[in-house]
């Protein structure tokens, strides 16, 4: 499953509530039952903003997450159908190791991301955008910045350090994913998809879905970042979510045999259970990740060679060593960048050990002197 999961399908900070630290895995007790309950943004990050960005067809509005007020700026791209949610848990451990800033971004059609043509997920295209945001944000003026980026996220911060989108990139940082895999796990991409739960009667029911279905293996993570991946199902008559098309049947059915009476209880109980289904807040997923199809290819295609053209020192991040494909591994014993294997992890290697990711990354912005720890953090 891991393999086919490469569109991102898959610290001294005082405790949170419920008695755990950022990025702490729980333990549960004997018959203790975990907690599925969602975890809000804010426990993870300081403010959220909408950012306005000017195109062709009027505005688009990017949602973003940030931390900081000083140093360089972490800007953070998460896989695909996730959310800037998915870097919450990550957010709060490096921001407690070294002196930067974070900034977690909604890509367009994701999470509370508005745009005004959310079909058009073209490199290319997503690219652009992380430039405009960058340009919204800091003018003529922009920090010096880290692009760090996870599976398509990944994809897409190479896309946009290659073509120059951002001036004044510092680095970049590239989390599980490489071409050679990413194009192999292609074929079977809509045969996963196809098998994941279409609904979920709550956001509770799906936190634990991605738990123990092994997509998020960090019920922290979990708990806060499934709630940008999932929304509520409209309530429309045409939405499958909420038909009631079989009940209507069995009326059809019976309408030539029934009482003004039966057919007013009846009525009145169509009612009541679609109030009831209402009550539950089914769940639906956010991203319809298999209408993106035609788009892959160009996520990934010639990837590992782009990579290796940016000129900005890398950082690669995987989960397996496995994963790397020939290009990559002629590029990594020439030493043209850095890369560390974290074992135990799934394809969401951000979520599922954030403490190790966040220090690899702190590790290598300060031996590239982009940056200091923390003063009285211990490395």
């Amino acid at each position: 499953m891991e393999k086919q999961l490469h569109l991102g399908l898959l610290a001294s900070r005082p405790p949170l509530p419920g008695g755990f630290q950022s990025g702490s895995k729980m333990k549960m007790g004997p018959g203790r039952k975990r907690d599925f309950s969602p975890l809000p943004w804010s426990h993870y990050f300081e403010t959220l903003e909408d950012v306005e960005v000017e195109n062709e067809n009027g505005k688009d509005i990017f949602r973003i997450y940030c931390s900081g007020s000083h140093g360089p700026v972490l800007l953070l791209l998460h896989g695909g159908g996730h959310s800037a949610l998915s870097w919450a848990v990550l957010t709060a451990v490096i921001y407690s190791r070294i002196n930067c800033r974070v900034v977690a971004m909604d890509l367009r059609a994701h999470g509370d991301t508005k745009v005004k043509n959310p079909d058009d997920l073209s490199s290319d295209t997503m690219a652009k955008d992380i430039g405009k945001v960058v340009e919204a944000l800091y003018a003529e003026n922009p920090p010096p910045i880290m692009i760090i980026g996870h599976s398509m996220g990944g994809a897409i911060a190479v896309h946009t350090a290659a073509a120059n989108h951002i001036p004044s990139l510092l680095g970049l940082c590239v989390i599980d994913v490489v071409e050679g895999t990413a194009m192999d796990a292609l074929n079977s991409m809509q045969n996963f998809l196809r098998s994941r739960p279409k609904t979920f009667k709550s956001l509770e029911n799906a936190i634990e879905w991605s738990v123990k279905s092994g997509q998020i293996r960090n019920i922290e993570s979990a708990r806060v970042s499934m709630g940008g991946q999932v929304k509520k199902c409209e309530e429309s008559a045409s939405n499958p979510c909420m038909s009631n098309s079989i009940g209507e049947d069995i009326i059809e059915e019976e309408e030539e045999e029934e009482t003004e009476a039966e057919a007013e209880s009846n009525k009145k109980r169509m009612k009541e259970d679609y109030q009831e289904i209402k009550k539950e807040s089914i769940f639906t997923w956010r991203v319809e990740l298999s209408k993106t199809e035609k788009y892959w290819e160009g996520w990934f295609q010639g990837l590992s060679a782009l990579f290796l053209t940016c000129r900005v020192p890398k950082l690669l991040l995987l989960a397996g060593v496995d994963r790397l494909d020939k290009d990559l591994t002629i590029g990594q014993m020439q030493g043209k960048f850095q890369m560390q294997v974290l074992p135990q992890c799934g394809h969401a290697v951000h979520e599922d050990a954030p403490e190790k990711v966040a220090d690899a990354i702190a590790t290598f912005m300060v031996r590239h002197k982009f940056t200091e720890f923390k003063e009285g953090y211990m490395c």
